[in-house]
C-alpha cells in the first residue's frame, strides 16, 4: 500500500522562459533551479518597521538556556531516525547512523557543543540537494514546484536539540502570537479552523455577513531575509549564542536541484529558511510572528497560511477590513515578504453585498479575485458554510483508495482490511471533522456509503447486512464516531490540551440553576440558524452535559477514550 500511494508526479519537461520545453532531466534540473533562484530576496540592508501597537514578548526574568549536547539526548534523536528517509549531501544515511547510534553519539555530541560553542557549521550542513515536488496546476511551468531541501542528518539532529530549547523559552514566555496555529504543540488545522468557523457561525447567527480574505505569500519560506529575520528573533530575547550559530546555519548555504538522479549547477542561497529542515518552520513562524499587531479585524495563521476577516454591519464595515490590508502591504514592503496578489482570494460569507477589496502592487491597487468555494486548510469551505461541497470531495477521494485496494488485493481477511482501511481510506473521510461535521441526511449516507462498500470487500461479509457487518469487524458507524470525535475534543479544550480558550466556544453553566450534572456542565445557548445549531460548539453541548463524573474526571485523553467508551459500548473503535 506505501508503494501504491507514492506519489508519482516526478518532473518531465519543464518549460523555458523562451516558450520552449526541456528535453532532458538535467536541462530541467537547471530551469527548476533558476526558477528558485528568482524567489530569493536581495536585502541591501536590515530595516523593518515595528507596528506601534505591537507587544513584545514580557520575558519576566525567564532566560534562554544554553543547549546542553549530552551523549544520552543525541543517542536518543538517533534510535528515533527513521530508516526509510534519504540522506542528505554527506552520504550519511539514517539507518547507518541509526545502527551505529552507540557507538556514533559521543562524538557527535562533542561535534555539536564545539560548533555551539564556536558559532561555526562545517560546509556539509550549509549544502542541500533540492527535490522538486509538483503542487497543482501545469507541470511543465517551474513556478507549480515547491523546493523541498535534503539536508544533513546530524545536522537535522543538532538542530532539533536547538528547537527543544527554543520551544520552551517560546512557550515560557508566551512569545508566539495565539493567532498561530501552524507548528504549535496544541494547536493544528482543526483547532485553526474550529475558531474560525466559530467566529463566522457566530456573526451569521446574529444577522451579520462575513467577508474572509485568503492572503497568500509569494514563495514565503525561500523569500525570508536573514537580517531582518535575525532582527526578530534579538527582538525575542534569543541571546547571542543562539543568533551567531543560526546567522551561520542560514547565511553562505548553496543548493541544486536533483531530477531523475541528474542535478543543476550548485548556486547561493542569499535568503530564506530551508524547507526540510527541522529548525526552517519555527524561524518562519517567528518572522510573521507579528503579523496580527497590525490589524484590528480578526486573523487566522497556520504558518504561511493567513486569513483576516471581519463582521459586515449595516454601516458596512469593510472599509476596516480594506484598511487592514493596506497595513499588511505596509508590513510587506519593510519586511520584504510579498504577496502573491493573483492566488489572494475573497470569500463573501452568508451575504451578498458587492464589497471589494485592493492590495497594493507597487504604486496600483490590485482587486482581489472573488470566490464561491476555497480551500481552507484542505477543508472547501463554501460561502453558505454548508459543507455538501467537501462532503463529496471526501468521499470521492476515500473512493478511489478504496478502487486501488479492490484492484490490488483480491482477497481481505478482516485484519488486512481493517489495517488498510483504518490507515488509508477512513481518514479521508475524517480529517478534521469536527470544523465540517454534516449534518444534512444527505451528505451523511455520501460519507458512510464508502464504509458500506468497504465492508463488503472482506471474505465472506459481503452478503450480509451492514450493521452484522460492522459489528464483526469492530467498527461503528460513521455519525457514531464523529459524535465521540466532537466530544474528544471538548474534553482536549476544556482540560487545555488544546492550546485555544475554552471561553472562545463554551460557556459553564451556572450551577445555582443547574444542579444536576458533572462538575463542567455547559450552558445551552438558543440559535437562530441550522448552520450556527449543527456547528460543533452547539451539537456537542448535549452529549457532553449528559456524561457522567467519572468520565469529565479523567486525567488523560486515552484515559477519557477508555472511560467513554465504557459508558457507551457503541461509540468505540
Amino acid at each position: 500500500m506505501r508503494n501504491l500511494q507514492t506519489v508519482k508526479t516526478g518532473v518531465s519537461q519543464i518549460r523555458r522562459k523562451d516558450g520552449s520545453l526541456t528535453d532532458n532531466d538535467k536541462d530541467a534540473a537547471e530551469e527548476l533551479c533558476n526558477a528558485f533562484k528568482e524567489a530569493f530576496t536581495i536585502e541591501a540592508d536590515a530595516g523593518g518597521v515595528e507596528c506601534e501597537n505591537q507587544e513584545h514578548p514580557e520575558h519576566h526574568g525567564i532566560h534562554l538556556n544554553e543547549v546542553e549536547f549530552t551523549t544520552e539526548a543525541v543517542f536518543r534523536k538517533l534510535i528515533g531516525l527513521d530508516s526509510s528517509k534519504s540522506p542528505g549531501p554527506d552520504g550519511l544515511h539514517p539507518h547507518l547512523l541509526k545502527s551505529c547510534a552507540k557507538n556514533v553519539a559521543r562524538p557527535l555530541m562533542m561535534i555539536f557543543q564545539r560548533s555551539f560553542q564556536t558559532g561555526t557549521i562545517p560546509q556539509d550542513w550549509k549544502t542541500a540537494v533540492i527535490s522538486p515536488i509538483f503542487k497543482k496546476g501545469l507541470k511543465t511551468d517551474p513556478g507549480n514546484y515547491r523546493p523541498v531541501s535534503l539536508t544533513s542528518v546530524p545536522c537535522k539532529i543538532m538542530e532539533s536539540l536547538i528547537k527543544e530549547e527554543l520551544l520552551s523559552y517560546l512557550n515560557e514566555t508566551k512569545a508566539v502570537s495565539s493567532h498561530q496555529h501552524g507548528f504549535v504543540k496544541g494547536r493544528s488545522c482543526l483547532t485553526n479552523l474550529l475558531q474560525s468557523f466559530e467566529e463566522w457561525t457566530r456573526a451569521l447567527d446574529e444577522g451579520y455577513g462575513v467577508d474572509v480574505i485568503y492572503l497568500d505569500f509569494r514563495k514565503a519560506f525561500d523569500s525570508v531575509p536573514h537580517r531582518r529575520l535575525l532582527k526578530k528573533l534579538k527582538k525575542c530575547g534569543l541571546p547571542d549564542s543562539y543568533l551567531k550559530w543560526i546567522n551561520q546555519f542560514l547565511t553562505q548555504r548553496k543548493m541544486k536541484v536533483s531530477v531523475n538522479g541528474q542535478c543543476s549547477s550548485w548556486i547561493d542561497v542569499i535568503s530564506g529558511v530551508p524547507q526540510g529542515s527541522v529548525l526552517g518552520p519555527l524561524l518562519f513562524l517567528l518572522y510573521v510572528n507579528d503579523l496580527p499587531d497590525w490589524i484590528i479585524n480578526s486573523m487566522r495563521l497556520f504558518a504561511d497560511d493567513v486569513k483576516i476577516w471581519v463582521k459586515l454591519d449595516r454601516d458596512d464595515s469593510s472599509w476596516k477590513l480594506q484598511r487592514d490590508l493596506y497595513k499588511l502591504c505596509d508590513w510587506s514592503d519593510s519586511w520584504l515578504l510579498k504577496f502573491k496578489i493573483e492566488k489572494c482570494k475573497v470569500l463573501h460569507v452568508g451575504h451578498n453585498l458587492p464589497t471589494r477589496y485592493y492590495l497594493r502592487d507597487g504604486h496600483i491597487d490590485r482587486e482581489l479575485e472573488t470566490v464561491a468555494e476555497e480551500k481552507d486548510l484542505g477543508v472547501h469551505t463554501t460561502a453558505d458554510l454548508k459543507h455538501s461541497v467537501h462532503c463529496k470531495r471526501a468521499a470521492a477521494k476515500a473512493s478511489v483508495i478504496l478502487g486501488m485496494i479492490r484492484r490490488n488485493f483480491k482477497r481481505l481477511d478482516k485484519e488486512n482490511f481493517l489495517t488498510m482501511y483504518k490507515l488509508y481510506v477512513r481518514p479521508h473521510l475524517e480529517y478534521c471533522v469536527q470544523a465540517w461535521s454534516p449534518n444534512l441526511i444527505a451528505d451523511k449516507e455520501c460519507l458512510e456509503k464508502v464504509q458500506r462498500r468497504a465492508t463488503k470487500m472482506v471474505l465472506g461479509l459481503k452478503s450480509l447486512p451492514y450493521e452484522e457487518r460492522l459489528d464483526r469487524l469492530g467498527l461503528t458507524t460513521l455519525e457514531q464516531r464523529r459524535r465521540r470525535g466532537d466530544l474528544i475534543e471538548t474534553y482536549k479544550i476544556m482540560k487545555s490540551i488544546e492550546k485555544v480558550d475554552y471561553r472562545d466556544f463554551f460557556q459553564l453553566a451556572d450551577s445555582k440553576y443547574e444542579l444536576r450534572g458533572h462538575s463542567m456542565k455547559l450552558f445551552v445557548p438558543r440559535c437562530r440558524l441550522n448552520v450556527r445549531s449543527k456547528f460543533f460548539s452547539q451539537r456537542v453541548l448535549s452529549d457532553w452535559n449528559g456524561l457522567p463524573q467519572t468520565v469529565i474526571d479523567a486525567d488523560t485523553t486515552n484515559s477519557f477514550k477508555n472511560r467513554l467508551d465504557k459508558v457507551w459500548p457503541d461509540m468505540g473503535n
